[in-house]
């Protein structure tokens, strides 16, 4: 790891010099637009003390940074979301901010004011996906308007301060095509997958953190037809699938202050199984909602016996190496021991690590 936009130039509080411009704004009798704000931002920089130590790069960055903690919904951080070489933000408390870059992890010159301000970022974000960050809630999962993945962490469980890590997806959708001119998958593998996809074989992607598990989820989605009825399910909403007009997507729910109204992916699940589904695609799975994939694969339903069996795609996150799905189950086998014990029976799913 190194360290990235290192300067020498004074410190200068981005959020002091917002309050400056809010106050000003304040005076008016109406509410600005984005460019008479970015101008009364560029007035702000240029008047501060600091300014003629400043370079003149350094000024029309600052007073971006001052317009985006005013106007833009990850305040300091939204240059980075934009930026489509950053793959990944990391936020470990108001002062220490990470970025990924082609691979490689750089520390940002960024930091929040307070604590209290990235908690505001969280909780605009927690909301927006209709949910709570708080110390009854203090874990969240949300995605940006772009489909990127948000996690956050509450203070009262992450001691350095709140924790956010935003992880971002190509903005251009990748195709079979593109995987196999990177060299990720020979031109054999893709056509197998092509035709064990369309000709609705169960199908697990397996693999650890940021291994890509739901951009080949995607990927395999493409040769889906189009004649099918899918049910697509998801912890957070990130799949990107197309050409297919009878689709159902679900998104499963945290439970609210009064701890109710939550929704797990095992009863989304379930439910599928009643909405005639020709294919069924989960997001991912983690825990118990493992036993009613299985179950749905292969058992069937009461309510699709007129369908050979249940076309499963899923993406399941396996943080040992050379893991099966069988050793997955019972490592919940005290919650669940008795479904799992006659569905693994009837099959047994090999899961590689990708």
């Amino acid at each position: 790891m190194r360290s990235d936009w290192k300067t020498a130039e004074p410190v200068v509080s981005v959020y002091g010099l917002a309050e400056a411009v809010r106050r000003s704004m304040a005076q008016g009798t109406r509410d600005p637009d984005d460019r008479q704000v970015q101008q009364l931002c560029e007035q702000a920089v240029l008047s501060c003390r600091e300014a003629p130590l400043l370079s003149p790069a350094s000024k029309l960055r600052l007073s971006r940074l001052v317009f985006c903690a005013l106007r833009c919904e990850l305040e300091i951080l939204q240059d980075l979301a934009d930026d489509a070489a950053v793959t990944e933000i990391m936020v470990n408390g108001p002062d220490r901010i990470f970025i990924e870059r082609a691979g490689e992890t750089f520390r940002a010159d960024l930091s929040f004011e307070t604590a209290e301000r990235l908690n505001r970022v969280i909780q605009r974000l927690a909301a927006r996906v209709g949910r709570e960050m708080n110390e009854l809630h203090p874990i969240v999962d949300a995605r940006l308007s772009d489909g990127s993945r948000v996690n956050a962490v509450h203070s009262s469980i992450a001691l350095g301060g709140p924790v956010l890590t935003i992880r971002k997806f190509n903005r251009s959708r990748m195709t079979m095509e593109d995987l196999v001119r990177q060299g990720d998958v020979c031109r054999a593998a893709a056509d197998l997958l092509r035709r064990l996809t369309a000709a609705g074989y169960n199908i697990f992607v397996s693999g650890g953190t940021s291994s890509g598990k739901t951009t080949f989820l995607n990927v395999l989605s493409d040769y889906i037809p189009a004649s099918e009825r899918v049910v697509v399910i998801e912890d957070s909403a990130e799949l990107q699938i197309r050409g297919i007009p009878n689709l159902v997507r679900m998104e499963a729910r945290s439970a609210n202050a009064q701890g109710k109204g939550a929704v797990p992916i095992r009863q989304l699940i379930r439910t599928s199984l009643r909405q005639r589904p020709d294919r069924i695609l989960v997001g991912e799975v983690r825990g118990e909602e493992v036993v009613d994939m299985l179950a749905a694969m292969s058992t069937g339903h009461a309510g699709l016996t007129s369908r050979p069996h249940n076309k499963v795609l899923v993406s399941v996150e396996i943080p040992t190496k050379n893991g099966t799905l069988v050793r997955f189950s019972k490592t919940q086998k005290s919650a669940y021991k008795n479904d799992v014990k006659s569905t693994t029976r009837t099959r047994r799913a090999n899961i590689s690590t990708t």
